[in-house]
């Protein structure tokens, strides 16, 4: 073993070194297997592809703990895992930042045209794209970076073309006009997810409409209308009242002049205005809002749009042209009140909706695009979520509250809107022919008109929506739609992939997404029996496991506005990967959100720091036995958790029990998903029983210069190295850098495996089970802790040596007498007397099932002896209240399992014991 660690802890000095030890040795990656070949059951999992322009923050950085563990555990329990990394081209946020460089040197994408402009994308993604992806070598990701892809890559971009084809051939994509969300910054129709509303103190502007005759002549009668959006007037084809509103009998059939265009438009009937909401008459703006829109549709009004991409007023706009919608809007206003035509402004708060790219106010407007008719898609993706009729699920969610959330929105979803007004993309293989005005859409660049001939075609320049790409994931990446024989080993081993973990913002940008594409498009490619796939075998992933939301420590959702963001690079700078994961993990209970606290990270430092002094300690063991002659076989602690189970002191099998018993419930754990119980168990463990108890007991019982007692250290020695071994792999997926250092040191350099990340994780077993070695390791514990109390109690100085006073039955008689170096060592106290009779004494600790006084002269502070009991007669007195209370309640003792009625039944005896004794010890007491 190499012998030379650092005396403290640092983290910067083995992070970068393992990361690309990893990196480099390609340890992670999962070739696809062979024929025959047995590489353990499939565990796949997908990293939902971050934006090419970002940079971690902690929800990456949770996200990415979480999978991580989970691969790690896998791989470690002999799956073939393979986590497949991967970023998202990300069309509008990679667009603004070349946009904004662009700006800088004083051109423009127009300037440079499309194709200049996207080279200079490309050239971009190369120099700064993928900086996430570096991040997370750094931070010891064990992906398969073999795998890496990109949405725009060309395998992925054949699956993108065939998709659009595909839907198109089937009738389920088409192109219209119709209301979308346009960003006047952006300059491009954005989803209703990319929509992000705030509430907004405005106003409700009334304004009076001029009642007309037959003959086009105002009547001197008004209808008044209400609006928070004046600007959009400039537009108005009609009113609309409702028909039984009896306020308006009188007009119907007849018309108004719409203010300051000079323009003539009807009053019409419709029963979705509401009577009671402003006036009772609602303008119509066809080309605005999508309401109108509808209304305009149900009368066949026409539609007319007045603003320009940028949401200037345009042509439509008369005298307004030209003008920014606000401006206009300002403009219009006083023009109104001048034609005393406002009747008057009301405050007003309503939800106004802003581009979650850029925050600009987004404008409701009439585009032509390109949508997907969802339906057909959605009922799968529906189907894939709810019971089966044996009651399976092909999807699960976890926690199980957002299956209700995914389901409501795809039985309401509307025709997805896949076409985006940008130039880097995937750009939509359709083309428009100047002669017949139709549209060829073709998997291949056409030459000519698939209708009339004509070669005077152009392609489309929309580019398609960047979920509807990564939407296709991770179908195309196993290589949909050309299943070869090179990749069929593949789509068949790791499709469909194991599990999603993700954060709720993206449910339905991504995850639904993925799951309607998913099961359309992978029952084109048959089971490797050549039988149809079916549901369950078409699903993109089997289970989703929807992640919280870090949030900062006062539980506020961080924000660069509040300036309480936390860059998970800057803590790890300071603290170390492994303590940073450790927090996150620590933290991670499904359905709830974590509020991280640097404090709570700076205490799994010292977590780590203490494992590495804890192997500094055993290190110096090993070499003070070879200075005597005592070799301890290293490859036999690859099967510490099977070492003696029988054997060797209390100390030893209970700490291998420990191990087990820890083993196991950190395995269930995770196969909840439960990060939080699993990183809790280890640290309890390796914290509590390892570190606090079982290597302070070896200071104790590892004696070198005791040649008759050699083969009891060695197996001593060989089982505390071996258990120190096995807890590094228990630890190993939550903290993997200084794991992987000490594990390598263990071996002298010469592990078994080249990782302790390939390596076996520690599994519970029967056969090291040991509950008896760990009740009676209990009692020694309370033993030593009590002999600890009473010291400080008493006022004994620190390395004074004192006598004990010992009474109990015969097994706790024993337990001590078989460990008293132990006692004597940790509670300095000697020699210790076994008492026949129960201790008198008023300094006497006692608990349920022993008596422990020091043989100490020292003035007993009869006051605080009488207050101190005083309490513990008071704490038993509850205790034993509440254990009878509920053991009293029948409807209780018919539902608790039958565990908890016999924890209560032992608490019920031992809290009478423990009232029996402190009531004796007050009587005891000398009067004040």
């Amino acid at each position: 073993m190499p012998h030379d660690l650092p005396k403290a802890y640092d983290p910067t000095a083995i992070e970068d070194h393992w990361a690309g030890y990893w990196v480099h040795e390609k340890l992670f990656d999962q070739p696809a297997p062979k024929e025959g070949e047995d590489g353990g059951p499939p565990f796949s999992i997908l990293l939902p592809p971050p934006n090419v322009t970002g940079r971690l923050h902690m929800g990456h950085m949770l996200n990415q703990t979480e999978m991580d563990i989970l691969t790690r555990w896998h791989r470690m329990k002999g799956d073939r895992a393979l986590w497949l990394p991967g970023t998202d081209h990300a069309g509008i946020a990679t667009q603004m930042m070349v946009e904004r460089q662009l700006v800088a040197e004083g051109t423009s994408r127009q300037k440079l045209g499309r194709e200049a402009f996207v080279k200079r994308v490309w050239q971009w993604r190369c120099h700064y794209g993928g900086a996430i992806l570096d991040q997370m070598r750094r931070l010891g990701a064990s992906v398969d970076w073999d795998r890496e892809y990109f949405t725009m890559d060309d395998r992925l971009s054949v699956a993108v073309r065939e998709a659009f084809v595909r839907l198109y051939e089937q009738g389920l994509i088409y192109r219209g006009a119709y209301i979308v969300n346009w960003c006047p910054r952006c300059q491009t129709a954005i989803s209703d997810l990319e929509v992000v509303y705030d509430e907004h103190k405005g106003h409700l502007w009334e304004i009076r409409y001029p009642v007309h005759d037959d003959a086009g002549r105002e009547t001197g009668e008004y209808l008044t209308i209400a609006t928070t959006r004046p600007e959009t007037m400039l537009g108005d084809v009609a009113v609309a009242i409702h028909p039984e509103d009896e306020r308006y009998t009188h007009l119907h059939g007849k018309k108004l002049g719409l203010p300051l265009m000079n323009r003539e438009i009807p009053i019409i009937l419709d029963e979705w205005v509401s009577r009671e909401f402003g006036t009772g008459a609602v303008k119509v703006t066809p080309a605005h809002d999508p309401n109108d829109f509808a209304l305009g549709e149900r009368h066949h009004l026409p539609s007319i749009n007045v603003m320009d991409d940028t949401a200037h007023i345009n042509e439509n706009g008369g005298k307004y042209a030209g003008l920014d919608r606000f401006v206009a809007r300002k403009e219009i206003v006083e023009a109104l009140t001048e034609q005393a035509l406002l009747v008057g402004v009301k405050d007003h708060v309503h939800n106004v909706g802003h581009c979650d790219r850029c925050k600009t106010i987004v404008e409701p407007r009439l585009s032509t695009q390109w949508f997907v008719k969802i339906q057909p898609l959605a009922d799968k993706a529906i189907a894939a979520v709810k019971p089966d009729a044996q009651g399976n699920k092909a999807i699960r969610f976890v926690p199980e509250m957002y299956e209700k959330t995914y389901l409501n929105w795809m039985e309401n979803i509307h025709d997805w809107c896949i076409s985006r007004q940008l130039w880097w993309g995937h750009r939509i293989p359709a083309w428009h022919c100047a002669v017949c005005h139709k549209i060829t859409v073709a998997r291949k660049a056409p030459t000519r008109c698939s209708h009339c001939g004509s070669d005077q075609i152009t392609q489309e320049t929309d580019v398609l929506d960047t979920w509807f790409s990564s939407g296709l994931l991770p179908v195309s990446v196993f290589g949909w739609p050309t299943i070869t024989a090179k990749n069929r080993a593949d789509f068949d081993t790791f499709y469909p992939t194991s599990l999603l973990v993700t954060g709720f913002d993206i449910l339905f940008f991504w995850v639904a997404r993925m799951i309607m594409l998913g099961c359309w498009f992978s029952t084109d490619v048959p089971l490797q029996d050549g039988s149809p796939r079916r549901l369950s075998e078409s699903v993109p992933f089997r289970e989703v496991y929807i992640h919280a939301l870090v949030r900062d420590a006062n539980r506020e959702k961080m924000s660069k506005t509040k300036g309480n963001v936390i860059d998970p690079i800057e803590i790890v700078k300071q603290y170390g990967t492994d303590a940073v994961r450790f927090t996150l993990a620590s933290m991670a209970s499904p359905g709830t959100d974590i509020a991280f606290n640097v404090a709570r990270t700076e205490g799994y430092r010292a977590f780590a720091n203490k494992i590495w002094n804890a192997a500094r300690f055993i290190f110096m063991n090993v070499d003070r036995a070879a200075e005597v002659g005592i070799e301890i076989d290293l490859f036999t602690i690859a099967r510490s958790l099977h070492l003696y189970p029988d054997e060797g002191t209390l100390a030893d099998r209970s700490i291998t029990s420990r191990l087990a018993a820890t083993a196991g419930a950190v395995n269930l754990a995770l196969e909840a998903y439960r990060f939080d119980e699993a990183a809790s168990f280890i640290y309890q463990f390796f914290w509590g029983d390892f570190c606090d108890w079982y290597l302070e007991i070896a200071k104790v019982q590892l004696d070198f210069s005791d040649s008759a007692n050699r083969d009891t250290t060695k197996k001593s020695l060989q089982i505390l190295v071996g258990v120190f071994e096995a807890a590094l792999r228990l630890l190993s997926p939550f903290m993997p850098f200084i794991t992987e250092d000490l594990w390598h040191a263990i071996y002298d350099g010469q592990p078994p495996q080249k990782s302790i990340a390939l390596s076996s994780y520690p599994q519970q077993t029967v056969a090291v089970t040991n509950p008896v070695a760990e009740d009676q390791m209990a009692t020694l514990k309370e033993v030593i802790s009590e002999a600890r109390a009473a010291r400080k109690e008493r006022g004994v100085a620190e390395r004074a040596v004192v006598p004990a006073m010992f009474y109990s039955d015969a097994s706790g008689n024993g337990i001590v007498s078989a460990n008293v170096a132990v006692i004597q060592g940790l509670a300095k106290t000697s020699p210790i007397e076994f008492a026949v009779h129960s201790l008198q004494s008023p300094t006497k600790r006692t608990t349920a099932k022993f008596d422990l006084d020091l043989v100490y002269e020292a003035e007993i502070d009869v006051a605080a002896e009488r207050e101190r009991l005083t309490r513990d007669i008071a704490k038993y007195e509850k205790g034993l209240a509440s254990a009878e209370r509920q053991l009293g309640n029948e409807a209780f003792l018919s539902k608790a399992p039958p565990h908890v009625v016999e924890g209560l039944k032992k608490q019920d005896i031992e809290m009478r014991l423990l009232l029996e004794k402190a009531r004796e010890a007050l009587k005891s007491l000398p009067p004040e």
